[in-house]
């Protein structure tokens, strides 16, 4: 079937309003991006295309603040609370606008809160990690385990 014929999911998922946009280097900061302007702006008017409803919005890295000069209706929607920018520093700051769960800093043990986005993550690979180990191994052996 092709993509235009598709009817919507009838069970989206969590926060599927919103559009991000940027880089992430290997310590999880957000870094600037080129044409910010333009991406929030062709984001903005497929929203405004469907109608906005005052969920949908953008997450661009912070250290582009200072690069915007949108639209006039881009900003009056912004106003209106009808289209939101929001600026995050961090994936941390991204996983918990985008899911609504908190990411979660880990403690001086290095435990991440019960619940949060971290926690889950180190669970999982905690599994992976464990049933790594019992690769290779004869069942006995890992009976044994």
């Amino acid at each position: 079937m092709p993509l235009r014929n598709r009817k919507p999911d009838p069970e989206p998922c969590h926060r599927v309003a919103l559009a991000i946009t940027g880089s992430v280097n290997q310590l999880g900061q957000a870094q600037a991006i080129g044409a910010v302007n333009e991406k929030i702006e062709g984001f903005f008017d497929v929203c405004a295309a469907r109608g906005l409803s005052g969920a949908q919005g953008v997450l661009i890295p912070a250290s582009n603040v200072k690069h915007l000069m949108l639209r006039r209706d881009v900003v009056a929607a912004a106003q209106a609370g009808q289209f939101h920018i929001y600026s995050v520093e961090n994936v941390d700051q991204a996983i918990a606008l985008l899911t609504g769960v908190a990411a979660g800093q880990a403690d001086e043990q290095g435990q991440y809160p019960a619940g949060s986005i971290n926690q889950r993550v180190a669970a999982r690979v905690a599994q992976l990690n464990d049933l790594r180990k019992t690769f290779g191994r004869t069942p006995a052996a890992n009976a044994a385990v």
